[in-house]
């Protein structure tokens, strides 16, 4: 990594002030929503999850030492996610994305597709795959192998909620903010049918 990265990143910082005088409630109402609100239970505050993520971003910052990392946030539910993991993170990225689908709303239908594949090439580069969750880890698994006939240099996978119990394949999580039990959990990414992703706090419906 070079002096001019740390000096710019330095003096974005010191000319940068934040801002942050507002409360988020545990619960909050979603316009279009009423009956998804009257079953949310909060699961994971928005402060808890930020601290989770700051830890998670200083191990792959350990790891990632002296190298660049392509960072692969899996649309949509990992946006989320993936903006607050690289903003808590030192090491220089290079942002790229991936969109499959297996969910229809709260079930996975196992049958797994790319909807939208990267832009550039991945080969001989450090790699981390960024999803929101992990359940019974096909949808991880077929990621897995198909970035790794890519040929990158290495390939490690970072997700925030991690449900062991629904685990039907092996697949090795290198970074897990939470290990959740099986309830299906809603807002900061996470969606019922395209809805509730802008909840700023981890829910789930009993």
């Amino acid at each position: 990594m070079s002096n001019e990265f740390f000096v710019n990143k330095l003096l974005v910082n010191k000319k940068l002030k934040c801002y942050n005088s507002f409360k988020i409630p545990l619960k909050i109402e979603v316009k279009g929503m009423k009956d998804l609100n009257k079953k949310l239970k909060v699961m994971y505050r928005e402060e808890q999850l930020q601290e989770k993520i700051k830890e998670i971003a200083k191990k792959i910052d350990e790891d990632y030492k002296g190298k660049e990392v392509i960072v692969i946030s899996i649309l949509k539910g990992a946006i989320f996610f993936t903006v607050d993991l690289v903003k808590k993170m030192s090491t220089p990225i290079v942002l790229e994305t991936m969109q499959v689908s297996s969910y229809s709303g709260t079930e996975s239908t196992g049958d797994i597709r790319v909807k939208k594949d990267l832009d550039s090439n991945i080969e001989g580069k450090d790699v981390l795959i960024v999803e929101d969750i992990v359940d019974s880890g096909y949808t991880l698994k077929f990621l897995k192998e198909y970035l790794i006939s890519k040929n990158p240099k290495s390939l490690k996978i970072a997700v925030l909620m991690d449900k062991k119990e629904r685990r039907k394949v092996d697949v090795n999580i290198d970074y897990v903010c939470f290990e959740i039990p099986n309830k299906f959990v809603v807002g900061y990414g996470f969606d019922v049918d395209e809805k509730g992703r802008n909840i700023p706090y981890v829910g789930y419906i009993e």
